[in-house]
């Protein structure tokens, strides 16, 4: 994410601050609203290829105590359905070529030239934004995520907030027309649905469908936030501490939403430290709904930080609670624990920055 950089400096300069003080950062935002986090729990469609399958999936982390839930809900899955999807002939076809060859092959045996040709032509095809692919879902695509969904909401019911992300690269109107579909199924927001910077098309989106709007892990500052707001284009902002700015800026980005009756969640896949800047920041903004969580099956993901103020697992039955701890409550990292779980092509941990130039990051500014 293209804030990143500085949002991370941010974060670790509010860590000093509240250690400096002796106090925890949500002190220093002004206080605390509440004493626990309820995170909402993300659940990827990997393995998970029927609504009842997914349905499964979500049931246990409801009974692992999470009592707000979201999926995948898009193109993807049913990419591979004949008639689910209209394109310009052969344009799905060479996404998934593209796709294969960016993912599925050994690159050992190709030059650092060969790599970048066979990424960049992967990363042009996938940045393709919403309105411009040609891509729109058939009766037929409509009836099968339509049916996705109630199988779901058979097996979690219907009192749990659900919300739906990654519909896929697809226009407005799409948007729109699946959005009616789904309106019956009492979902919490659809996420995403199409680039951030369109506020207009948001602003038609939102006024053509009941089901609340969400965007905005993509969006740095809080300037940036007010033109969806002051168009009525969203009921819940989406920012991430990691793109927005820091956890100040996040902060004020809720303030801000919450002069516009909308509410905040908070985006977060990502490490320990950015899940307790995160958490400070709900702690202490007044309209915040619920965090993202995305590391159920990471056994290691608490081992990451070492703290001797902080429980050992920080999300338990589905909530973060808040200490006293000073800064962030993080005492160091665990360098054994980040050592052990590095990608395969990383020689070291905390290797000089020049090791990184063959990597590829996903730089589009919207999802």
């Amino acid at each position: 994410r293209q804030g990143g950089g500085v949002s991370g400096l941010e974060i670790a300069l509010w860590d000093l601050a509240g250690k400096a003080y002796g106090v925890p950062i949500y002190q220093m935002l002004g206080g605390k609203f509440r004493d626990s986090i309820r995170m909402y729990c993300d659940t990827e469609i990997v393995g998970k290829d029927t609504g009842t399958a997914m349905g499964n999936a979500l049931k246990k982390r409801m009974e692992a105590g999470f009592t707000f839930l979201k999926m995948d809900l898009g193109i993807g899955q049913i990419i591979n359905e004949p008639g689910a999807l209209s394109a310009p002939l052969g344009f799905l076809e060479e996404m998934r070529a593209k796709s294969r060859n960016r993912y599925n092959q050994n690159f050992n045996e190709m030059s650092d030239e060969q790599i970048r040709d066979i990424a960049n032509r992967h990363y042009d095809i996938y940045n393709i934004p919403h309105p411009f692919t040609g891509i729109h879902v058939t009766e037929k695509g409509l009836d099968l995520l339509e049916q996705y969904v109630a199988d779901v909401r058979a097996v979690i019911g219907y009192q749990v907030p659900l919300a739906v992300d990654h519909f896929g690269h697809i226009g407005l109107e799409d948007c729109i027309k699946l959005g009616r579909r789904v309106e019956k199924f009492n979902l919490a927001w659809m996420e995403d649905m199409i680039p951030w910077q369109y506020t207009e098309q948001y602003a038609k989106l939102s006024r053509a469908v009941t089901t609340p709007i969400c965007t905005g892990e993509d969006i740095y500052l809080k300037e940036n936030f007010r033109p969806l707001l002051q168009a009525g284009g969203v009921s819940v902002i989406h920012p991430d501490v990691l793109t927005t700015g820091g956890i100040l800026e996040t902060k004020k980005i809720g303030d801000m939403a919450q002069d516009y009756g909308v509410a905040m969640a908070i985006h977060m896949a990502e490490s320990p430290i950015a899940c307790l800047a995160a958490a400070h920041v709900a702690a202490a903004t007044e309209n915040f709904l619920a965090l993202e969580y995305h590391s159920c099956e990471v056994e290691w993901w608490d081992d990451i930080i070492i703290s001797s103020r902080l429980p050992k697992k920080l999300v338990q039955n589905g909530f973060i609670t808040m200490t006293d701890a000073p800064g962030l409550g993080i005492d160091d990292l665990n360098d054994d624990v980040l050592a052990e779980h590095l990608h395969p092509d990383i020689k070291g941990l905390w290797e000089p920055t020049d090791n990184w130039n063959k990597f590829y990051s996903n730089d589009r500014l919207w999802s």
